[in-house]
């Protein structure tokens, strides 16, 4: 494999059997090489491969990272992808390997920021901030430094922003939503659900899909075949549609998104499951 270009000592970018363009990272393989070089590929630690527009974006902002935070950032994106079921967007070795960057570096200088979401995140993305977690715990082992638990929920934050294939700004605000809609729920009915129960963790994994594909596939198509369905679970559930159509008014102005039919029935089965085992 030959050498296309040195991004610096440690890593450099090459083309793969299939002519794609790669970036390669490993300690001193671009140390004394040029483009053209052979590759020792006994000095290959990790291959990107990333969507062609991302590449020379990764490639310029691994320039100035040290090897050590890449390296921490590679075994942190790895540890994530084995341990999740979902698929992540490969740009997760972009935005994590940049914060984690800078939070080592702040670290370092004694600049501590506030997760304001710090909470929202425990509790709707458990999973996500458990593997920020472990992320936190992997850098004081491989950098021997200590970050808060605010960075934990930061990290969750760029998993869940690989698992939903959206924008950093549009994700920061998911958990703050999935709390006014729990909320709105809550006040609707006069409820205090059981966190714990099935029909909430059902109720909370829907709410999450559907934002999730509402950031994916802003344009829904309609079944028409769901029409008498929608039409049985309006009349049958009555109050829990209304909360529905409560929800659908806090989206569209918060997100400017319509809800279709087939989610507001979905989300009255779902309330209505939670508020009749209340």
């Amino acid at each position: 494999m030959m050498i296309l270009k040195v991004i610096n000592n440690n890593v450099i970018s090459a083309y793969d059997e299939k002519g794609k363009e790669i970036v390669v990272m490993g300690k001193g393989i671009g140390f004394q090489k040029k483009p053209g070089d052979k590759m020792d590929k006994k000095l290959i630690e990790k291959k990107f491969s990333l969507p062609d527009e991302n590449t020379s974006q990764f490639e310029e902002l691994l320039k100035d990272i040290p090897y050590e935070h890449i390296h921490t950032a590679s075994k942190i994106v790895s540890y994530i992808k084995s341990h999740l079921s979902k698929p992540l967007n490969k740009n997760i070795y972009i935005t994590l390997t940049d914060h984690l960057n800078f939070a080592v570096e702040r670290a370092r200088l004694n600049i501590n920021i506030e997760n304001a979401l710090l909470w929202e995140i425990k509790r709707f993305y458990p999973e996500e901030f458990k593997l920020g977690l472990w992320a936190l715990r992997t850098i004081k082992e491989e950098l021997n430094v200590l970050l808060s638990e605010d960075e934990a929920g930061f990290f969750a934050l760029h998993i869940v922003n690989a698992e939903m294939g959206g924008d950093m700004r549009q994700t920061m605000r998911m958990p703050e939503i999935i709390k006014d809609i729990m909320n709105i729920i809550r006040y609707t009915f006069g409820i205090s659900p059981d966190e714990t129960s099935l029909y909430y963790e059902r109720l909370l994994t829907h709410i999450k899909f559907f934002l999730k594909r509402m950031v994916r596939e802003p344009e829904y198509k309609h079944n028409q075949d769901d029409d008498e369905f929608n039409y049985v679970m309006r009349e049958s559930f009555p109050e829990e549609y209304r909360c529905a159509r409560r929800i659908n008014d806090y989206i569209k102005a918060r997100l400017q998104y319509e809800m279709p039919d087939e989610e507001l029935t979905y989300l009255t089965a779902h309330i209505h499951r939670i508020i009749s085992k209340d």
